[in-house]
């Protein structure tokens, strides 16, 4: 399979639209700086639409699902067989993220890489199974170097359709029982970290299972050591089918000119791979949720990132993510609609 498009640099941001929005900002019948980030967003993502009034009006969400061979070490509190369960409540709109998806008029692709159990066709849910879930990686690679060619591809497809059909803002979700121990040793792969300060309770380990979770990533990060030099073969090596999906996504994405909403741990492990191939990406991403796994706040300073709202959230499926949309809504409905100093008569900031 043709991986060149890997290497395709990330689209540029429009920076006319940027300094039209940052003089709008400036005359608008507030202080300078008076809503805060509310502004800077607006601001962004002017630069990132390529107008100087943007707004998030067509929000694309993609659920990436997938299986993890890891999950045979004991690494969660649930059986493999939730994924595929999940994978069916997604399809019935019984998800969180579902009800989310209706709640913003967002449209929602659901896309099963492959689970250890065919859910059979699902109403909503696009089939792209690589194998019954990844390898076991403590004892080969997750994936084959075809399956990861692959799974980037699946998410690159998922970022180009949002785009034909005319989405402004690109989410990306996963769902995968073992993922967080997926993520956690890509993360201390990457960051070069010690596995004890990033692992989390996934899906709600108690302290002798989190135990028992680091063991098993130390045990696969020794075990990869020599392969671990650059952001895909530690994907390959350790990643999942959904993670290394949300990283085509969020590639292309930026290659394309689409804006992204990265959701939490899981997801920006993804997009720390992603800043690792190609760090201009980073210019289109932007970091709703601080996760309450605590690996995601060292992922977080990796990227230099702040997220939008801390809520305790850790439940994946980009519900952070899209919980923070309506944020995103109302700082552009500011940035368009508040009066100017001029339009509104009010006396402008008195100049020394």
């Amino acid at each position: 399979m043709n991986a060149d498009w890997l290497t395709v640099p990330a689209a540029p941001l429009n920076d006319s639209a940027q300094q039209d929005a940052v003089s709008r900002q400036g005359i608008l019948t507030k202080p300078p700086g008076a809503l805060g980030r509310l502004e800077e967003l607006a601001i962004r993502f002017a630069a990132m639409q390529g107008r100087s009034r943007p707004e998030i009006a067509k929000p694309h969400i993609v659920i990436f699902a997938a299986d993890h061979g890891v999950a045979e070490e004991g690494v969660s509190a649930f059986p493999q067989s939730v994924t595929t369960e999940m994978i069916r409540n997604f399809s019935r709109g019984g998800a969180a993220i579902a009800v989310l998806a209706r709640e913003l008029g967002a449209s929602l692709e659901v896309i099963n890489l492959g689970t250890v159990t065919d859910p059979g066709p699902l109403d909503g849910v696009l089939a792209a199974m690589l194998g019954p879930g990844t390898a076991n990686f403590t004892r080969v690679p997750a994936m084959t170097a075809d399956q990861l060619a692959r799974a980037l591809e699946i998410g690159r497809q998922a970022a180009e359709r949002a785009a034909m059909q005319g989405a402004d803002l690109l989410i990306g979700g996963e769902m995968g029982i073992g993922n967080t121990t997926a993520a956690t040793a890509i993360a201390c792969a990457v960051l070069d970290l010690p596995v004890d300060s990033l692992v989390g309770p996934g899906t709600g380990l108690d302290p002798a299972g989190m135990g028992r979770k680091a063991d098993i990533i130390r045990r696969a990060l020794a075990w990869h050591r020599e392969a671990l030099r650059d952001p895909l073969e530690i994907l390959r090596c350790l990643g999942g089918f959904e993670i290394a999906a949300l990283a085509g996504a969020y590639l292309a994405s930026a290659q394309i000119g689409l804006p992204v909403l990265v959701d939490g741990f899981i997801a920006s492990t993804a997009a720390l791979l992603v800043v690792e191939l190609c760090p201009q990406a980073a210019q289109w991403l932007v970091y709703s949720h601080g996760s309450a796994e605590p690996g995601h706040k060292f992922v977080l300073e990796a990227l230099h990132a702040e997220p939008l709202l801390r809520l305790g959230m850790r439940l994946g499926e980009g519900s952070g993510a899209a919980a923070t949309v309506p944020l995103l809504r109302m700082a552009c409905a500011l940035h368009n609609g508040m009066a100017t100093f001029t339009e509104a008569g009010v006396a402008e900031k008195i100049q020394a």
